[in-house]
């Protein structure tokens, strides 16, 4: 499976890296997305989702089912690898490394959470800058609206769930205030719109 997600990659797509971030929510909206992804889809899709450290695996395990990219979850100093769904552990920081590589942290929440999605965000801007995409979900507090701003800033593409489609808008909305982003879509548009990358 490696080596077909390299070849078909050889091209080099415009972006690099995609970051999904949500909270209350996105359990639901974040299948709708994925699902779409075709196995041909080369690029590293990265997610955190605030949950609960008891409900860690079941995320893994709902998804393996509806996609058609491998999922798994992510282990420290792993290497990132094209093609493939990558969701953070419950109780860990994600952060992304040069190189390609990931590490987990139990630092201190931020934003009252860990994972936090303005930690992974942010420590992707500095790996791929304007080669990343950027995407926020539903959720019911603001984390990741500095990290999608610092995507905006770098000139990467940045998206947001239409706050009427969300669970919960404050995350989304919070998001828009935020910085200018580049596309308001609910999550089944999310998919296709990723699909066409």
């Amino acid at each position: 499976m490696l080596i077909s997600q390299l070849d078909k990659c050889e091209s080099s797509p415009r972006y690099d890296q995609v970051v999904i971030g949500g909270s209350a929510g996105a359990m639901q909206a974040l299948p709708i997305i994925l699902e779409q992804l075709p196995e041909t889809f080369c690029l590293p899709v990265v997610a955190v989702l605030h949950r609960l450290e008891s409900g860690s695996g079941y995320l893994c395990q709902y998804l393996v089912q509806r996609c058609a990219l491998p999922v798994m979850e992510i282990e420290d100093k792993q290497r990132v690898k094209p093609g493939h769904i990558y969701i953070a552990p419950a109780g860990y920081h994600v952060l992304l490394e040069v190189g390609g590589y990931f590490s987990l942290s139990i630092d201190p929440k931020v934003n009252y959470s860990r994972p936090s999605i303005d930690v992974l965000f942010e420590s992707a801007v500095d790996v791929y800058a304007d080669r990343l995409v950027g995407i926020i979900l539903t959720g019911a507090n603001s984390d990741g609206s500095r990290g999608i701003r610092k995507i905006n800033e770098a000139g990467g593409l940045t998206i947001v769930q239409r706050p009427e489609t969300a669970l919960s808008d404050y995350m989304p909305k919070a998001a828009l205030k935020a910085t200018n982003i580049d596309k308001v879509l609910d999550p089944q548009e999310i998919g296709f719109f990723l699909a066409e990358l």
